[in-house]
């Protein structure tokens, strides 16, 4: 995930009941390790040699970005036996988007056999108060336990998990804290954790970077193990427009024009073939206002013939660096016409992942 945390000396200073170590729920303790499209192709088997037992995986984020391996990293990681979790990172500001990006969460994962609790990283705030936190991350959890019929955990750094997070939430929901250059985590309004993720430098067979490391406890397990229904489907209805099919339309182009990915308009919709719509054919789609747009962190752009990274980034005043970094080019004179480009659209620093 994304927040890192130090303990530093002031933090003591300026909170001096922050700092104790706090236990794990059980003695029974499981290596794991979590990662997203940032780890790139991971061998799996090399991994589970490596000794993990437990790997989560980012599926989304938002309202409608799909982690382009987090099928991949789904199936070859079960196929090699490993636990499997899921996490999806939070970016509402209202109920109303915790309830919708609950509902977008599950639709990405339907089909799916999680081992372990759903998790909500939820991290960035910007000017919500306590409160909204506690009432945006509570809508969220409630909504994702519903419609999965699976249990849920919170990700947090140490530092969020006592000042941001109430006991009220802590209470209800299990934690799984980072902190790191310690060896045990730093007390919140948790008396225990499930999940302590203890570095973000972690080298591990079969991935070629700086991988996450935790530890898990057993009470990060599922009590139901069993596929999430593929009948679960977002209720678009409350966040959602619709518009109907025309001559020359492409799932991918519709889906360029309303900021998601044609993956995620082909669940919604229950399109079996995203290659093939007709016209006439109704079509469900988010609703994006312009303070939406503003929040998102890029839109889609499909290359054109004769369109080079020097183009595309003189049509949209981003750089050229950041359209290589955000998309993990290794040739930037090599693109592809029809090739999808992810197109900063707000000055976000490329973050590891959780």
């Amino acid at each position: 995930m994304y927040k890192k945390f130090f303990c530093f000396l002031l933090v003591l200073v300026l909170f001096p009941t922050f700092c104790f170590a706090f236990p794990a729920s059980s003695s029974v303790i499981y290596d794991g390790i979590d990662v997203s499209e940032w780890q790139g192709y991971i061998d799996y088997s090399s991994v589970k040699d490596d000794g993990i037992d437990i790997v989560y995986i980012r599926s989304s984020e938002g309202s409608n970005y799909i982690d382009p391996y987090f099928r991949d990293n789904y199936q070859n990681a079960k196929d090699n036996g490993l636990k499997v979790g899921f996490y999806h990172y939070l970016t509402a500001q209202n109920t109303s988007e915790a309830r919708a990006q609950a509902q977008f969460f599950v639709s990405v994962i339907k089909g799916t056999s999680p081992d372990c609790k759903l998790a909500m990283d939820f991290e960035s705030f910007g000017n919500l108060s306590i409160t909204e936190i506690n009432e945006i991350s509570e809508v969220f959890l409630t909504e994702v336990e519903r419609l999965s019929d699976k249990e849920v955990v919170i990700y947090s750094d140490a530092y969020n998990a006592a000042y941001a997070f109430t006991k009220e939430l802590a209470l209800k929901y299990p934690i799984w804290v980072a902190d790191y250059y310690v060896t045990e985590p730093a007390n919140g309004n948790w008396n225990t954790w499930v999940g302590f993720q203890y570095t973000d430098r972690g080298r591990i067979s079969g991935i070629s970077d700086y991988v996450d490391r935790d530890y898990f406890t057993d009470g990060i397990l599922l009590s139901n193990s069993s596929t999430i229904s593929t009948e679960t489907t977002p209720d678009v209805s409350q966040n959602s427009n619709y518009i109907i099919v025309e001559r020359g339309n492409t799932l991918s182009q519709i889906a360029i024009e309303y900021h998601t990915s044609y993956q995620y308009l082909a669940k919604i919709n229950d399109i079996s073939n995203p290659n093939l719509i007709y016209v006439g054919q109704k079509i469900y789609v988010p609703s994006l206002d312009s303070d939406t747009i503003h929040e998102t962190s890029h839109r889609l752009y499909i290359v054109q013939r004769g369109n080079t990274l020097t183009y595309i980034s003189k049509m949209f005043g981003v750089s050229i660096e950041a359209i290589v970094e955000l998309n993990d080019i290794k040739n930037p004179n090599l693109i592809f016409t029809g090739e999808v480009l992810k197109i900063p659209t707000i000055n976000r620093s490329i973050r590891n992942p959780i």
